[in-house]
């Protein structure tokens, strides 16, 4: 960490791209930040379904899924990195005492899930009421997000679950930025204009 580098824990917040965001990764997209340490930060963009659905998912790792409420929700694009890897993010299991194998418990009772035992879980009727599946992450090194930040790339705000379980993939954005009691016309990507 960099001499007199804040250190700041932007864990279970979401991150919105600025207007002026140039990685076509991340353009118009909303993260939610699943871990923020030093060494970096790992988040899971909310807004990007891709063309494939969670009962196609099931199929390719040879599993069925009977859940109707689940089966035609769309995966997410969750970022650049091993994107050929699922990862689940759901609501805390504490309540009814189960866990998976690799599962991250976020601060503020999300948890995000990679290993197959929660897809079983699904398969069979069971695991979390809520998920939200994502091939690939978002993924910062050390102090990159902070420079990121500090560059006016994303603006920052506390999560709200509802967001990602219950809001339409089309209004995730506006929702997101309505939690800072700001809209879209409110942006712009040029500094200090006026």
């Amino acid at each position: 960490m960099s001499e007199g580098a804040p250190s700041i824990d932007l864990s279970n917040q979401f991150l919105i791209a600025m207007p002026g965001m140039t990685d076509g990764n991340f353009a118009g997209a909303v993260v939610y930040l699943c871990e923020h340490t030093e060494n970096g930060a790992l988040g899971l963009v909310i807004n990007r379904p891709i063309d494939i659905n969670l009962r196609n998912l099931f199929e390719k790792v040879d599993l069925s899924l009977d859940r109707e409420d689940l089966a035609s929700r769309p995966v997410y694009f969750g970022g650049p990195v091993q994107t050929e890897r699922g990862f689940v993010l759901h609501d805390s299991l504490d309540a009814e005492g189960g866990h998976y194998s690799s599962t991250l418990k976020i601060p503020g009772g999300l948890e995000m899930t990679t290993s197959r035992d929660v897809l079983e879980a699904l398969s069979n009727g069971a695991g979390p009421s809520r998920v939200f599946i994502t091939l690939g992450y978002a993924g910062w090194g050390a102090g990159q997000l902070e420079d990121e930040l500090g560059r006016n790339g994303w603006l920052n705000v506390n999560a709200e679950p509802a967001v990602i379980f219950d809001t339409p993939v089309e209004e995730r954005y506006d929702r997101a930025l309505s939690l800072l009691g700001i809209d879209r016309s409110m942006l712009t990507s040029e500094a200090g204009h006026g």
